[in-house]
């Protein structure tokens, strides 16, 4: 039997940023479909009926890949695409598994020999990359560093090392309440010559997106609280 195709669905990494997210093919593509797996179904309806979504939505198969699903069996997600009908995957905010749990989805569409096929859209990580001025041949993302102050501090100065030794991008992200905290360690335990870029709310109206050195920032103020936020560190010679 013939499955179908699973479509990785980018969607708005900001508020009022659907013209800048939405690609042709990708408004094609979801008027070709009616099912989808999501990360949380109320975003999930705004982000189709932004993108211009021609047919009803009570007409949508939805399932709801939320934190309090992850645990059960993924098999009720696939019945769709076993059948032979293509189906959606979106997350939250900007590309499905890049640092999102849906590349749990994708893994197992592999397993079962599900065609994959990604949608080009916004991606915080190689947007904040291509606007800080650092290496974009060799660069790592490192997600979220440990939220003990003690540990971050260390991780903080392991990835200056790394970003030293390699001539190496860091590139590193925390949940939006906590992105003040985090800008203050990164500070506190990084070298004055260590360069920080600060990239906050892309795409987005107040988008900011700056590149100085730690010692140039400790004298900047800034307010990053619930704004989504991604840091990223590089050292020269």
């Amino acid at each position: 039997m013939k499955t179908g195709t699973l479509y990785l669905v980018p969607v708005p990494l900001a508020e009022q940023a659907a013209s800048k997210s939405f690609m042709p093919f990708v408004v094609e593509t979801i008027n070709a479909i009616d099912t989808y797996i999501v990360e949380n179904e109320k975003t999930a309806r705004k982000f189709l009926k932004e993108a211009g979504l021609q047919r009803p939505q009570s007409e949508l198969i939805i399932h709801d890949y939320g934190k309090h699903k992850r645990s059960s069996s993924l098999a009720p997600f696939f019945k769709e695409l076993m059948s032979g009908k293509d189906v959606g995957l979106m997350s939250e905010a900007g590309c499905p598994g890049v640092a999102d749990p849906g590349a749990d989805v994708v893994a197992e569409a592999h397993r079962r020999g599900i065609k994959v096929v990604p949608l080009v859209g916004p991606n915080s990580i190689l947007l904040a990359l291509m606007a800080s001025g650092f290496n974009g041949q060799s660069f790592t993302f490192h997600g979220y560093l440990p939220i003990d102050k003690i540990q971050r501090g260390k991780r903080i100065k392991e990835l200056e090392q790394l970003a030293q030794k390699y001539q190496q991008t860091q590139l590193f992200i925390e949940t939006p309440f906590r992105n003040n905290q985090l800008l203050e360690d990164v500070l506190k335990n990084a070298m004055p010559q260590t360069l920080l870029c600060v990239a906050c709310n892309l795409t987005g109206e107040d988008e900011y997106i700056k590149t100085q050195s730690v010692a140039f920032w400790k004298k900047e103020r800034i307010d990053l609280h619930k704004k989504p936020a991604i840091f990223l560190l590089y050292r020269q010679f």
